[in-house]
């Protein structure tokens, strides 16, 4: 069972996306990230991208914790409308779901926000190669906003993304088979 840990929508049920090629984000590893982002300050009001979002856990997380503004990139159909039934089930505004791959999204116009984004969730399938994070992540730099956040779930077993310039990394937290790692983009830092 996958559930919302807390906030207006805490403890409702997510649906997952049948069959095993979507790995949801442990609800121990959600409220441990959650936990740090809020102590942070960085999800209340946030505009958040999340991408490879499977049924929407991560970002639902977000939104239910005050997120102002939640998209959720899916480019696996049965899982984007997984995740099309978990918004309406749960009627948290702000939230939409387009379905594309993350690479061509955050290449595309519709990637843009004003102000930039200030949190983006990169849950990429464990298969998904590092050189393709590392390169999403740089894709992703000049849509940030100024003193965004970015979180990548990976395997233990897979290296650390290579992070671009004008990101630090701040954390790195392993949970069994699952690490995490954030990072900043440091208040006055140039954007590519």
């Amino acid at each position: 069972m996958t559930r919302v840990v807390a906030g207006t929508a805490g403890g409702r049920r997510l649906k997952v996306p049948p069959g095993e090629s979507t790995r949801p984000t442990s609800e121990r590893v959600r409220e441990a990230l959650f936990s740090a982002l809020e102590a942070a300050g960085a999800v209340e009001g946030a505009r958040v991208l999340d991408l490879f979002a499977g049924s929407g856990a991560l970002g639902l997380e977000a939104a239910s914790r005050g997120a102002a503004q939640v998209v959720l990139v899916e480019a696996a159909r049965p899982a984007a409308a997984t995740a099309r039934a978990n918004v309406t089930a749960l009627g948290l505004p702000g939230v939409r779901v387009v379905t594309d791959r993350a690479e061509r999204f955050a290449a595309s116009p519709a990637a843009v926000v004003d102000g930039g984004w200030d949190l983006v969730l990169l849950d990429p399938p464990y298969a998904v190669p590092t050189a393709d994070v590392t390169a999403l992540l740089g894709v992703l730099v000049p849509l940030l906003a100024p003193a965004a956040t970015l979180v990548v779930e990976r395997s233990s077993r897979t290296p650390e993304p290579v992070w671009p310039d004008g990101v630090d990394r701040v954390r790195e937290r392993r949970y069994g088979e699952t690490t995490v790692w954030v990072a900043t983009v440091p208040v006055g830092s140039v954007r590519a």
